[in-house]
């Protein structure tokens, strides 16, 4: 393997955000932000951990995200030059692209009939994972450091001894009777 460039990191880092901004927007965390085009008001898919979440090697991508970041940045070059937009070198090409013209090439890049959108639907799927259901995280933690995703759907919160407990059926009535060796936890005893 060969090592990174200089800059890589950064490189990685700028893009992946980008992308992830694209799908689940937020707004900037700073006015001089790049990454994230400040689309939609609150936190989004960064916020919400979507980079931890595509490092964490359960993922089965985490190796290849140097070559993703190769492959959309190389999308984001082609893009430009087909539609007559020039791209700022101070930043990687994906994310020199507004978020109207982000969302175009994310667009065609998760199209039925593109030959790698296998690769961009897993980026997807995590930076909507990362702000759904925090799945990088254990929920009650996430919960009480406020997860952004967690927080918006109005996900319940624990009970004080760390189990979620429900009194009231979604349904409006219990679906089975309860066990007769259930015990106080839930489990049978």
């Amino acid at each position: 393997m060969r090592p990174d460039p200089p800059g890589a990191e950064q490189t990685r880092v700028l893009t992946l955000e980008a992308f992830a901004d694209t799908i689940v927007p937020g707004e900037k965390r700073s006015p001089d932000d790049r990454a994230i085009a400040g689309a939609a008001p609150g936190p989004g898919a960064v916020e919400a951990g979507a980079l931890e979440l595509l490092a964490w090697d359960a993922t089965g991508i985490t190796d290849a995200l140097p070559e993703l970041v190769g492959l959309l940045n190389e999308h984001a070059r082609a893009f430009a030059a087909e539609h007559g937009a020039e791209l700022d070198d101070d930043v990687p090409p994906f994310v020199a692209l507004d978020f109207g013209q982000r969302t175009a090439l994310v667009q065609r890049l998760l199209d039925p009939g593109h030959p790698e959108k296998e690769f961009w639907v897993l980026l997807a799927l995590f930076s909507n994972m990362a702000y759904d259901s925090a799945a990088h995280r254990h929920t009650a933690e996430a919960l009480a450091d406020g997860h952004p995703g967690l927080t918006a759907m109005g996900f319940a919160h624990p009970d004080s001894d760390g189990l979620w407990r429900f009194p009231e059926y979604s349904y409006g009535r219990a679906l089975a009777d309860l066990h007769p060796d259930t015990i106080e936890s839930g489990s049978l005893g």
